[in-house]
């Protein structure tokens, strides 16, 4: 197993000095938040990912994934009911999709829990098949690009559209595309799940389903800084013989955002080699 951080923990520092500083940690990878990299990420290309590549290359590392893909520019929604709101959201997506493949990142976690959910008299219903619209129109294209797209369950309290494992894997399977996957993210499952995160990676990671990752606590803290057990998911990742990127997703940075990835980081990679697994 691979270990990035979700690159937004330390925003605040220049993008090369983000490489630094995880290589430094202890992580093989970062997971990107486009956001983070341009005011407008549907402006970024092949050359900018190509760029970006070969700094984290340069300190020891690679650029993982991409998520929180449509935090920036305003005005995108893929459960939109108006077609050019819709149209353009999507075309995003696609050029993400093209800088994801620049980058040299496996895969990219849609959650972008505003931009998925209805808008004003909008059901849910009709939210969802928007989106599963758009996601149908978009596996082909991430398949081309050679990059695995995965629809993310999020807690109710971020959205209504798609909250648990088995909503993302029945959508999966209806547009039944390789390119269209869904992941674990373990705090959101924690808020959204009636099963514990262990018996959910039993269940999709053996069916092929899961692609990626995300650990973080009920509390979104990084792993192991409250009381979500992380070892019995570590432990079921290395049962299952997971191959992917685990990525450190920490909302509340405690005790800061360099304390949060160090101690994330460490607990971690402590777990997994008292297991015997990682890299």
């Amino acid at each position: 197993m691979k270990l990035a951080l979700c690159n937004e923990v330390l925003r605040h520092l220049p993008f090369e000095s983000q490489c630094a500083t995880a290589a430094a940690l202890g992580y093989a990878g970062l997971e990107l938040a486009p956001f983070t990299l341009a005011e407008d990420p549907s402006r970024l290309g092949a050359a900018d990912g190509r760029r970006l590549r070969r700094i984290a290359a340069d300190h020891g590392i690679v650029l993982a994934s991409l998520h929180w893909l449509l935090a920036k520019p305003d005005g995108l929604s893929i459960a939109t009911a108006d077609p050019a709101q819709h149209a353009r959201t999507v075309d995003v997506l696609k050029r993400l999709v093209d800088f994801a493949a620049a980058c040299g990142a496996d895969v990219l976690v849609h959650g972008s829990p505003t931009q998925r959910a209805p808008g004003p008299g909008q059901s849910i219903d009709d939210a969802l098949a928007r989106v599963e619209a758009g996601l149908a129109e978009l596996a082909p294209h991430a398949g081309a690009a050679g990059v695995v797209y995965c629809i993310e369950p999020l807690g109710p309290f971020e959205t209504p559209v798609i909250n648990t494992l088995a909503q993302a894997v029945a959508l999966v399977d209806r547009i039944d595309s390789p390119a269209l996957r869904t992941m674990l993210d373990v705090s959101a499952a924690s808020h959204a799940e009636d099963d514990d995160a262990p018996a959910l990676l039993r269940r999709y990671l053996p069916s092929g389903h899961i692609a990626h990752v995300q650990l973080n606590d009920h509390n979104r803290r990084g792993p192991g800084q409250g009381d979500t057990p992380i070892v019995p998911i570590l432990q079921a990742l290395r049962e299952l013989d997971y191959r992917g990127w685990m990525a450190v997703e920490a909302f509340d940075y405690h005790p800061d955002a360099i304390g949060c990835a160090a101690f994330s980081g460490g607990f971690v990679r402590g777990v997994m080699q008292a297991l015997g697994s990682v890299r």
